[in-house]
């Protein structure tokens, strides 16, 4: 007799615009492959049963924290700190945090990337080899990569980021769109790199930097 596959209980925490886009992520990949049962989001500033995309909000920390089966919780907020906070405040046993790549991510050798648990990697992005990755990154739309980068834990990179090779990043950090760094430079913790500013020297700690090149301001 053919075994019943079983899926995971999967859910967002974070009903806003990107929470929105990691649900398109989580029905890409069970197009691929079907994985994940989508039972909702959590989201601490909304009514319970409201409705996002046509799925209940279910509640919010307590609401998770009470939940009594095993569960694959998304933290889909896009601000590192915010992010950081929530899950310093989950404490249920039952909680898991997946990786979640998007089907199309381009990565050049898949035995030598590194992740920890709780990032997301979406739609056109591309990894290469030789890279560390900590816990709880975002990578949006179009991110770059390059070889033998080491990135620490809650980092957002938004749209069209690109990484050289030989970069390493702290935690913490939040990218605008369409910013990049050379090969070869260090990124602190809890710094801010604006919209389509070039980093081309290293960079420390609880700083942002605007332009091209980025300038400390």
């Amino acid at each position: 007799m053919k075994s019943m596959k079983t899926y995971q209980d999967i859910a967002i925490y974070g009903a806003g615009g990107f929470g929105r886009e990691v649900l398109c992520l989580i029905n890409s990949i069970n197009q691929i492959e079907p994985i994940f049962n989508f039972i909702g989001f959590f989201d601490d500033g909304l009514s319970v049963g409201s409705k996002i995309s046509g799925h209940n909000v279910l509640g919010g920390i307590s609401t998770v924290n009470s939940y009594e089966t095993p569960l694959q919780i998304v933290i889909a907020i896009g601000n590192p700190q915010m992010m950081k906070n929530i899950v310093d405040k989950i404490d249920n046993k039952n909680v898991e945090f997946p990786n979640l790549i998007a089907p199309n991510v381009v990565i050049y050798d898949k035995s030598k990337i590194k992740f920890g648990k709780g990032n997301i990697v979406t739609f056109n992005s591309l990894l290469s080899l030789d890279v560390e990755i900590g816990d709880f990154n975002i990578f949006n739309t179009m991110c770059a990569v390059g070889h033998d980068v080491s990135i620490g834990s809650f980092n957002v990179f938004n749209p069209r980021t690109q990484i050289s090779g030989s970069v390493n990043i702290g935690d913490l950090n939040f990218w605008g769109m369409n910013s990049s760094i050379i090969q070869g430079k260090r990124v602190g913790c809890n710094n801010i790199i604006g919209a389509s500013s070039f980093v081309i020297r290293n960079i420390n700690d609880n700083s942002s930097y605007f332009g091209i090149p980025a300038i400390k301001q």
